[in-house]
């Protein structure tokens, strides 16, 4: 798809390249001998909003077993998805770039190819790489540089002949039983049991499959493994047991701010919504079904660790967990993901090292605001190896062994029409506070994470944040003006109510 106004070919010196250039942190980093090469573990979960850790605070969710990782490791809890529905916060973790260098600014395929990506780089360098779970490639079978795939892609399928793994696993154990029989819809605000017994859940197998390689594994060099859980995105299905386990327990109401009242109305009659006040109790049971999805897959993330504890790995394997984005379930009379509010954007961000890799203090909480795209250079500072293409993230590893001196002071946030012309936006935000532009009439919302962390109060018309206002909009006009007068025109924000779901850098089919 190309874009609608012709914009001025991408140039490399306005890249937002960023390097990380802290004193001191990359002698932190202590160099791996050829025979202690680190393996890498990225394990990530689809529509983990960045709350529901209850190392986050969160007062009912239970997740011990990421709460330990956060507290032999690291938890960055100012993280991000900038465009925060599944491809292109994909493609961002595949490229380590941002949404405009990547070429996805919505909800679209993922191109066939890109000119460098994370599991070709690895492997380049070494690693034997194997993805389990969810890739929502396109191609599905599309590697993008994995030595091998095994997919569970719930009900999607790009062509006729097309199969997940985990889908030809379950026709070969339960012949006779349907997947889908729980009867929840894949973007669904219901909640209810998983109908089947337990073992057969795409949780389980995703982790059964993880654990089964960790068992197995005998290759001569070290492993990149991903493993990718296809929930908390709905269906809100876990067993019944972690359905149970939330039934008493203290849910918290939706956040609503007064300017969400535009939200109230349903946006249609059905069980896919993205805007509607459904009530409280609604809320509560979609809440409760979510919440045991999250324990189900910290519980399978708990088999994991314990498997590489058995095999001798755990201090030989650097261990990242994070979201592709958040879910609303509710907040602000919103459901689903895509918009720039906290439970859409906000995610999980967990980082376990072994000994010796870098000297940083275990257990920490840091502030700096990190993305998705700071996943890719992360792993090639613990792979040892250097990227052979410019990239926009930075090695989280470096930023926990140091002092923060010289990281970004915000992250860019933005997403292209979804669901609705009116959902169509650019943000900034350095965790403290966020500035929302609406592109669709050039509507501004400001607020102060710090003292509103729910944001239900826009301080965009408050008199006496007049100067917070002006600042917010200053960066935002200098972070997009180097893509032209369809964005900036006159030193001023330009409202956009056309759509435009791919950039000029979006890498061409084929």
């Amino acid at each position: 798809m190309m874009v609608q106004d012709p914009l001025p070919a991408p140039m490399t010196a306005r890249r937002s390249f960023f390097f990380f250039g802290l004193s001191g942190a990359a002698a932190a980093i202590r160099a791996q001998a050829p025979r202690e090469r680190l393996n890498l573990l990225m394990i990530m979960a689809d529509q983990h909003r960045g709350d529901c850790l209850s190392c986050d605070g969160h007062p009912a969710v239970r997740t011990p077993h990421l709460d330990r990782l956060a507290a032999e490791g690291a938890r960055f809890r100012n993280a991000y998805s900038s465009t925060p529905t599944c491809t292109p916060a994909r493609t961002g973790l595949l490229t380590g770039l941002s949404p405009w260098n990547h070429g996805m600014l919505g909800y679209g395929a993922m191109a066939p190819r890109y000119p460098y990506t994370k599991p070709a780089a690895l492997r380049e360098a070494g690693y034997y790489t194997l993805s389990i779970g969810k890739n929502h490639f396109s191609p599905q079978r599309n590697g993008h540089g994995y030595h091998d795939t095994i997919l569970d892609e719930s009900s999607r399928a790009e062509s006729p002949e097309f199969r997940g793994d985990y889908r030809a696993w379950f026709a070969s154990q339960a012949p006779s039983l349907d997947p889908y029989a729980t009867g929840i819809l894949w973007n669904d605000f219901r909640a209810k049991p998983y109908v089947h017994p337990e073992r057969l859940h795409p949780t389980r197998w995703t982790a059964d499959v993880a654990v089964n390689f960790l068992e197995t594994y005998s290759r001569p060099q070290p492993f990149f493994l991903k493993v990718s859980f296809a929930r908390p995105h709905s269906p809100y299905d876990p067993p019944e047991r972690w359905f149970r386990a939330y039934r008493d327990a203290p849910v918290p109401a939706p956040a609503v701010g007064k300017w969400a009242d535009r939200h109230r109305e349903r946006n249609n009659a059905g069980f896919e919504i993205w805007r509607g006040d459904l009530g409280v109790e609604q809320a509560r049971h979609s809440r409760q079904g979510y919440y045991g999805a999250v324990s189900f897959i910290d519980e399978q993330i708990g088999r994991i660790r314990e498997t590489l504890e058995k095999k001798g790995l755990l201090d030989r394997t650097l261990i990242l967990y994070f979201s592709d984005h958040g879910d609303m379930t509710g907040d602000h009379h919103l459901w689903r993901k895509s918009y720039a509010y906290q439970a859409s954007a906000r995610i999980p961000m967990l980082m376990r090292w072994p000994q010796g890799m870098i000297s940083a203090k275990r257990g920490q909480v840091r502030s700096e605001p990190v993305e998705l795209r700071d996943v890719l250079p992360t792993l090639l500072d613990a792979a040892g190896a250097n990227s052979q293409r410019p990239l926009d993230g930075a090695s989280l590893a470096r930023c926990a062994a140091s002092d923060g001196a010289g990281w970004r002071d915000s992250i860019d946030l933005e997403h292209d029409v979804c669901y609705d012309r009116s959902n169509h936006w650019n943000a900034l935000t350095d965790g403290k506070w966020k500035y929302v532009y609406h592109a669709m009439d050039g509507e501004e919302q400001l607020f102060d994470l710090a003292a509103d962390p729910h944001e239900t109060r826009d301080l965009a018309g408050d008199p006496t944040r007049a100067g917070e206002l002006r600042n917010w909009r200053s960066r935002m006009t200098a972070h997009l003006e180097p893509r032209g007068p369809a964005f900036v025109k006159g030193g001023r924000l330009v409202p956009r109510p056309e759509r435009m779901t791919y950039s000029p850098n979006h890498p061409k089919a084929g």
